[in-house]
């Protein structure tokens, strides 16, 4: 089973150095290129439950799709709270593109951390599973009670960085230090990335589990995240300008959340096969995504918002 890891981390290592090359050559880009390259990502993530599916089988594969259609939903929250910390630091979009790279790859170890941590609990406290299945379920309740995700707000992790790293006024070109007057400082740019990987952190804390719930083989658990995230960058882009468009999408991210947390405290006792798993996954984030442009057909459509223009107050110390 070495020989598969090694092959698909180097496939991924590929797929992250050929991501980059497009992008640097599409430059700003805009939405057609963003649509482009979130298409070569999906397909990627195709390409690899086919992979999956002809070594490993269709249960295997069945899996896979759960785990990415889950992480590829849960990972849109993320754009939320993305567009709100580049607005309220004033991020250019030029320099958002290097700070969203390097967030993903720096996301990939995390979350490698944190499978193989979960992975490892579970095998040897088996109980810890149904805790995990109570966290994902409280995790639904709390995004469908706030309306919001649980992670924090743009504003208050910005605050919080603020408070502890001594934080230049403005950008120094592309750097993540300065030395304004010889002072050693850290710019907005290294706050956005920072900024950026806590709110994984935390993303990951309730999707991680909730992935769990779905299979508990570490080979797909992992494969299933690194191809949701890795298409991240991207969808942030063709989607940042209009998440209002999308109201209900967190409500139905909720209700998959509860879903898959009492699908794992039920296990015991009912077992709901993979292909009922694949069925919520869809017809929830489906639905959500329908009922929210339904809402949205009879008002006038509004200017689309770039990325790097505020969409709130800016954050203020």
């Amino acid at each position: 089973m070495t020989w598969a890891w090694v092959i698909t981390l180097a496939v991924i290592g590929v797929l992250i150095t050929v991501d980059l090359l497009l992008s640097r050559r599409a430059g700003a880009g805009g939405l057609r290129a963003a649509a482009v390259l979130s298409g070569l990502w999906v397909a990627a993530g195709l390409a690899f439950a086919a992979v999956l599916w002809v070594w490993r089988g269709q249960g295997t594969a069945g899996e896979y799709m759960a785990g990415y259609l889950l992480e590829k939903a849960l990972s849109i929250d993320n754009i939320f709270v993305f567009v709100l910390l580049f607005s309220s630091l004033a991020v250019p979009v030029a320099l958002q593109r290097r700070v969203l790279y390097l967030g993903v790859v720096g996301a990939l170890v995390l979350r490698a951390g944190f499978i193989a941590a979960g992975g490892a609990l579970i095998e040897h406290f088996s109980w810890i599973f149904y805790v995990f299945g109570a966290l994902v379920l409280l995790a639904g309740i709390r995004m469908l009670r706030a309306g919001e995700s649980g992670a924090p707000g743009a504003g208050v992790i910005v605050r919080g960085l603020r408070r502890v790293l001594p934080v230049s006024d403005g950008y120094d070109g592309s750097r993540f230090l300065t030395r304004p007057g010889g002072r050693l400082m850290v710019t907005p740019l290294l706050l956005a990335l920072i900024a950026i990987e806590v709110t994984d952190v935390v993303f990951a804390l309730d999707s991680i589990p909730a992935v769990f719930g779905v299979t508990r083989d570490l080979f797909v658990v992992f494969t299933s995240n690194a191809f949701a995230v890795l298409g991240l960058r991207a969808l942030y882009f063709l989607l940042a300008g209009s998440m209002e468009r999308f109201p209900y999408l967190r409500q139905g991210l909720a209700v998959l959340l509860a879903f898959i947390g009492v699908k794992m405290l039920i296990s015991p006792f009912i077992h709901l096969p993979i292909a009922l798993s694949l069925a919520v996954i869809v017809a929830v984030v489906g639905g959500a995504i329908a009922a929210s442009l339904w809402r949205d057909r009879g008002q006038p459509r509004r200017g689309q918002r770039m990325p790097s223009e505020p969409v709130r107050e800016p954050v203020r110390e």
